[in-house]
């Protein structure tokens, strides 16, 4: 997390060799899939899951996290303002509130912008803002976009993403800029995000009203989910994303309600479930998701009958650390 806390962070997981679970439909071979059920760890399919590759606007889950973070760690205000640096204006990629160097934008909207609408502008000025803040409490110089991606690596790390490198804060690849992660990597990722119920917020809305200063006047914009089967299958985020590099990718969580058993002594036995769904290097992200929800579903609830047993935790779960 935030470099001048991170005496605070807890040792990253690792987790060991994937557990291949098929059944109903064969995956894409160009594919990249991790279903896993969130508050278990139950690995439920994954194929071609620890391979390396770009993973697009997916990259703003971690964005958003390090900004939120460092806002609860700091005291930040999420109703303060950026301004939108001018090295924003060679990004390129969507820009759909037409952000140009010097307006100003709350964190807030900001980061409605960059989660919905996938804002690559926006993304960029919450590094700029928030690595300015980071470098200056340090007491130094530099350059404020690689230290707060510095940190986007530090969660990654903490938290045993050990496949996955950010080398920015929107996810657009270029000559110099191209990171890469795992379809497990961003589960472990989205796990660790929807346990913010701010994070979960912003990216549960199918759309929202924001706006942002330029030259002293309001401009008003409504910001859409770019996630199309928002409250589809208990749907309810997190993120897409698209290059010509990653391909179309998509991560999602599907929620239902918690599980209530009644023991034997008479005590009751909540159970929650949230099943998070990453599919990489797509051809057709929306379409992929619809089937492996409901698959992902039914091998979870197969496992369930059976007990819900696991042989090898290394290999079965995916343990997600919570950093302190």
């Amino acid at each position: 997390m935030i470099g001048q806390w991170k005496g605070l962070l807890g040792p990253g997981l690792v987790l060991g060799t994937v557990v291949q679970v098929t059944g109903g439909g064969a995956l894409k071979a160009a594919e990249s899939v991790a279903v896993v059920e969130a508050h278990s760890g139950r690995i439920l399919l994954a194929e071609n899951a620890t391979k390396r590759r770009p993973v697009a606007s997916l990259t703003k889950v971690a964005t958003a996290k390090v900004v939120l973070d460092w806002a609860k760690l700091t005291g930040a205000e999420l109703g303060g303002m950026a301004t939108v640096p001018v090295s924003a204006g060679t990004l390129g990629g969507a820009n759909p509130m037409g952000l140009q160097a010097g307006d100003r934008i709350s964190l807030r909207n900001a980061l409605y912008s960059a989660l919905l609408g996938s804002d690559n502008v926006a993304a960029h000025t919450l590094a700029d803002h928030v690595g300015t803040a980071i470098v200056r409490a340090r007491g130094g110089n530099g350059d404020p976009v690689k230290a707060f991606v510095d940190e986007m690596n530090s969660l990654g790390k903490a938290i045993g993403m050990k496949h996955t490198k950010f080398m920015n804060a929107h996810g657009m690849d270029n000559a110099k800029e191209r990171g890469k992660s795992t379809a497990l990597d961003m589960a472990r990722l989205c796990i660790y995000a929807m346990r913010d119920a701010g994070f979960v917020f912003f990216v549960k809305q199918g759309s929202r009203k924001i706006s942002f200063d330029r030259g002293g006047g309001a401009v008003e914009f409504q910001v859409k989910n770019t996630n199309k089967l928002l409250g589809e299958m208990g749907i309810n985020g997190i993120k897409t994303g698209m290059t010509a590099l990653a391909g179309e990718c998509l991560a999602t969580s599907s929620g239902r309600k918690p599980l209530v058993t009644k023991l034997p002594d008479g005590r009751s036995r909540v159970t929650s479930r949230e099943l998070i769904c990453v599919v990489l290097g797509s051809a057709d992200r929306f379409g992929r998701t619809r089937v492996l929800v409901p698959q992902g579903w039914e091998l979870y609830d197969r496992w369930m009958a059976d007990g819900g047993g696991v042989e090898n935790p290394a290999r079965e779960l995916l343990a997600v650390p919570n950093p302190r």
